[in-house]
């Protein structure tokens, strides 16, 4: 049986158990099962052999069960990049790429930025920054020890010049940049333990560490915000669809010229501040 073939069979399969996307899943793991690209899927007259058949099988299954699709595949598309993932370390979402939409255009300096990814995971803000500002000096932080190995392992990969350091918020940047950063960009925990419980398996397949939070954590990064940025400089954060105003409102505390972004769904999904 033709891949094309197998891939359509198991999209039902997938959709009867009201996997999202089930389309796009079922071709995807494909494409990762017989290492190609989707052209290469449609195009191979070929049947899966046995070892191909069993994997294929196996990752259709897991899937069924919760298993995010980036962990059986390794990879998350990310703006220009991909970057590798693993579980024990949080996946990037497609409306991050939002927050970096908005975190590249509120940089002010036209040349060699500096910035700060806080809480950057596989390091997929950092990266993209950096790729589309080749100019910016651009670190990432992270306490997660796992998270920062991963990182670290999709710059080198990527070839992409990041620093990465393991630690708390900002705590772990150099002191001597203190009062000098363009921007402090975050996509930090914000889920509440309430909305833990109802989220869907593969999400919480993601480390607490990086899903549970609240607004406590965005009052912490407001405040370590203003001792890091430059005069002008400016803090962007993701935030819960719940969280926008209040969030908003934490800002104007301290900040200027708040406002709250959209994401593609019309939810608020990013609030940009700037240090007066």
């Amino acid at each position: 049986m033709r891949p094309a073939e197998v891939v359509r069979r198991a999209t039902d399969y997938l959709e009867r158990h009201g996997v999202e996307s089930p389309r796009a899943t079922a071709e995807q793991l494909m494409i990762h099962v017989l290492g190609t690209d989707r052209a290469g899927l449609f195009s191979r007259t070929q049947g899966l052999d046995a070892r191909e058949a069993r994997m294929y099988g196996r990752a259709i299954c897991q899937r069924c069960t919760g298993t995010p699709l980036q962990h059986l595949t390794g990879r998350q598309a990310f703006r220009r990049i991909e970057v590798e993932v693993r579980p024990g370390v949080f996946v990037p979402r497609p409306e991050t790429e939002v927050l970096v939409e908005h975190a590249l255009g509120a940089i002010q300096v036209s040349d060699g930025p500096l910035v700060a990814d806080v809480g950057t995971g596989t390091g997929a803000i950092a990266l993209a920054i950096k790729d589309e500002r080749p100019d910016a000096r651009v670190f990432a932080t992270d306490r997660s020890a796992e998270a920062v190995d991963l990182a670290l392992a999709n710059a080198r990969r990527l070839r992409i010049d990041i620093t990465v350091l393991e630690g708390d918020l900002l705590s772990p940047l150099p002191d001597e940049l203190r009062g000098w950063f363009d921007l402090v960009v975050s996509n930090p925990p914000y889920v509440t333990p309430e909305e833990y419980e109802g989220l869907p398996p593969e999400v919480k397949a993601d480390p607490t560490l990086a899903l549970l939070g609240g607004p406590e954590v965005y009052e912490r990064l407001a405040v370590e915000a203003l001792r890091w940025l430059r005069d002008g400089g400016v803090l962007a954060v993701e935030v819960g669809s719940a969280f926008g105003g209040t969030i908003g409102e934490v800002m104007r505390g301290s900040f200027m010229d708040v406002r709250v972004a959209p994401d593609l769904a019309g939810r608020d999904r990013v609030v940009i501040a700037r240090r007066p």
